[in-house]
């Protein structure tokens, strides 16, 4: 490991993390990440949030929309993302667009999301600094279709996701077997889209008990779009203690069928959700023991994944400073370019701009994971940040300690 202390990146210039903001933003941030780290505060809105927004309570979406929807969302559509992305670019820093939309129930609904996901990879294909996109699998398919398949697969003795997945496919009934075969068109579709373009499609993880089937398909869409580029991305979440075993088996099939595979590393989004239903329904929660073991998992897969760029594109997806500047640190010991092809960081929209701001100084590819979509349909996605924010340890308190940092460096001024 390098020990050279002038390699060594700085998470703490907060003249580079926020000079993107002016004094009022900086303010109305500081607010906001002081009422996410009340417990009382974080609590209640959560609970109200929804009702708020299904039960149409007046001015609702107008405070919303001026404060954490304006944190931590691009905009309420495509045309409106533009003002944010082009204000990233002038930093060196990419996006990832994401229309927020999940958890659809409607071949109606499902047939708007697929042409939805298409208009946003042409979009992102006519911009400079958007070379992702990331798509839920439960915007074009069933949730409930989503889960019967996954508990098939379970059954199966077999550890390779694809083996498991056609014998379950094969035995599908008739109605689902057609419901399927459309999700997995639509899936298609997406992805020959963004193969025609520069654009490449984030796959988002989903909750261990759907997850099987996402992990197929996304396999069987590498296979056949990443023969010489990546166009597609799985998400690895490393705070399920399983990930590890199967992201080195993905690469080992990656190597046998002779494609690069996509990796967006992850730790996760969905912990108390699944705790809460491991609990419920009696059986071991899929999520690591301690916060130590998802650091070790997660390090070592970017480990892995580094030493193997021939056959891997890579993107360190984390808010961890850590494992960020491990990667900064192996990328210098490999002798890794930092604008490496295969190497991409990001943190989301409104969160850890010390690490993206400062890779991006540093000459590192970065981006911000930049959702869209109406308040409503977005909800979900505000509700996960909220609640990571209260969940991860230190994160609210970081966040709050760098920004009145830089509101006193730049009294001082």
């Amino acid at each position: 490991m390098i020990n050279d202390s002038s390699k060594i990146i700085s998470f703490d210039n907060t003249e580079y993390a926020f000079a993107h903001m002016n004094d009022g933003e900086l303010k109305k941030a500081k607010f906001l990440f002081g009422l996410m780290g009340n417990a009382f505060w974080l609590n209640l809105g959560l609970k109200l949030m929804p009702l708020a927004i299904k039960y149409r309570f007046p001015f609702t979406k107008t405070i919303l929309r001026k404060t954490i929807f304006s944190q931590f969302v691009g905009g309420e559509n495509l045309e409106k993302t533009f003002p944010v992305s082009e204000k990233l670019a002038k930093y060196g820093v990419d996006v990832i667009l994401d229309y927020g939309v999940e958890g659809l129930s409607t071949e109606e609904g499902f047939k708007h999301a697929e042409k939805a996901f298409i208009d946003v990879v042409n979009y992102a294909a006519s911009q400079k600094n958007i070379p992702f996109v990331s798509i839920k699998v439960t915007g074009i398919a069933s949730f409930t279709l989503l889960e019967r398949i996954h508990e098939a697969m379970q059954h199966s003795k077999k550890e390779n996701v694809l083996e498991r997945y056609q014998l379950v496919i094969r035995n599908l009934l008739p109605n689902d077997k057609a419901e399927w075969d459309l999700a997995c068109t639509r899936f298609e579709n997406i992805c020959k889209a963004a193969s025609k373009t520069s654009v490449a499609i984030l796959v988002d993880a989903e909750e261990s008990w759907i997850q099987d089937p996402v992990d197929a398909l996304t396999t069987l869409m590498m296979e056949q779009f990443n023969k010489t580029k990546a166009v597609v991305y799985n998400t690895i979440q490393l705070y399920r203690h399983d990930r590890l075993k199967f992201l080195q088996q993905s690469i080992r099939t990656a190597t046998i069928e002779s494609y690069i595979i996509g990796v967006k590393l992850v730790r996760g989004a969905y912990m108390e959700k699944e705790r809460a239903r491991a609990l419920e329904n009696n059986y071991p929660s899929p999520i690591q023991p301690d916060k130590d073991s998802t650091d070790l998992d997660y390090n070592t897969a970017v480990d892995i994944c580094l030493q193997q760029l021939d056959q891997i594109a890579l993107i360190i997806a984390t808010h961890n400073e850590e494992s960020n500047m491990l990667a900064t640190l192996l990328c210098e010991e490999y002798g890794i370019d930092s604008n490496h092809k295969h190497v991409h960081f990001s943190q989301l929209y409104g969160m850890s701009d010390n690490i993206t701001y400062n890779l991006a100084k540093n000459g590192f590819s970065v981006s911000k994971y930049l959702p869209f979509g109406p308040i409503k349909e977005v909800m979900p996605y505000l509700m996960r940040r909220a609640q990571e924010n209260s969940s991860v340890a230190g994160q609210t308190g970081r966040e709050l300690n760098l920004i009145t940092k830089e509101l006193e460096r730049r009294k001082k001024k």
